[in-house]
């Protein structure tokens, strides 16, 4: 075997490209953040802490892993998602419109009378396949859209979000059983590992640690990655693990992005007023999350 280094121009033309990437898709989250912070100041609701904290995992997700577009779907030749943490839909509501599904002027409906964007993602909403928010039910749900693929002899891999909070209900457990005796190695779950919950931090409402050892005993392929680095990011979304399914604890900051929310437990549900609005718009364009 040639363990010989690239040429120094390879090299730096590699960590080039990945530099290149790595700004292209930290400022998609950036207008991703923007779009949620619009969507909930304006409807006056919304779940903007999770949102925040699982912005660069779904930037990752869908601008740089996943086959995923309104073609791909209409087929059945892309990959598929599952938004678990159903709270957390504003960030996946404005890339569904920032890749085409619906208008992005739709997205200023959020939370009104009659509009298709309510507060748990549904299939009446183009792009989404399931309905969810009644948390641990997502992690189920991925597992028989991997199954039907696999016995199907399709080549879609599926993608589950979920949050570090959900780990307390049991039918994730059930899933992560079942997920490895039929062999998913098409299933990806990734956990937004923020440290809280609506209550608190999670490790004093229901301690989930270890996480990966325990999906390790489900026999999962575990990876720990940094949730706002894109290249670890998008490094361990690519993989796959032979019939293993994988698993993706993402280590997250709540309320990302904005210095007032982060690591806030409170701001899991709080509105902004007219001077936080501001000083957060202002954060979020004057530097890079």
């Amino acid at each position: 075997m040639d363990d010989r280094k690239p040429p120094n121009s390879q090299r730096a033309a590699s960590k080039t490209a990945h530099t290149s990437d790595s700004l292209r898709l930290r400022a998609k989250a950036r207008q991703i953040r923007l779009d949620i912070l619009d969507m909930i100041y304006t409807a006056k609701g919304g779940h903007i802490g999770g949102a925040f904290s699982s912005a660069d995992i779904l930037t990752a997700l869908f601008y740089a892993v996943m086959r995923f577009s309104p073609e791909t779907l209409a087929t059945g030749e892309g990959d598929r998602f599952v938004l678990s943490k159903g709270h957390a839909c504003e960030g996946y509501y404005a890339i569904l419109a920032d890749r085409g599904f619906f208008p992005r002027t739709e997205l200023a409906s959020f939370l009104q009378y009659k509009s298709r964007l309510m507060g748990h993602p549904h299939p009446k909403i183009p792009g989404v396949e399931v309905a969810t928010g009644s948390l641990g039910h997502g992690l189920s749900v991925a597992v028989g859209m991997a199954l039907a693929a696999k016995l199907d002899g399709r080549r879609e891999r599926v993608f589950c979000l979920a949050g570090d909070g959900e780990l307390a209900e049991g039918s994730i457990w059930e899933a992560a059983s079942a997920a490895s005796h039929y062999r998913l190695g098409n299933l990806t779950c990734i956990i937004d590992r923020n440290g809280l919950q609506i209550s608190g931090p999670t490790e004093e409402i229901m301690d989930p640690e270890p996480i990966e050892q325990r999906f390790a005993a489900f026999g999962w392929h575990t990876t720990d990655v940094d949730g706002h680095c894109f290249e670890e990011l998008t490094a361990a979304l690519h993989r796959t693990h032979g019939e293993q399914p994988a698993l993706v604890t993402a280590h997250t900051v709540k309320g990302r992005g904005v210095s007032f929310m982060e690591n806030q437990a409170g701001w899991h549900h709080r509105l902004p007023t007219v001077e936080e609005y501001h000083q957060a718009k202002a954060e979020l364009k004057g530097h890079p999350c």
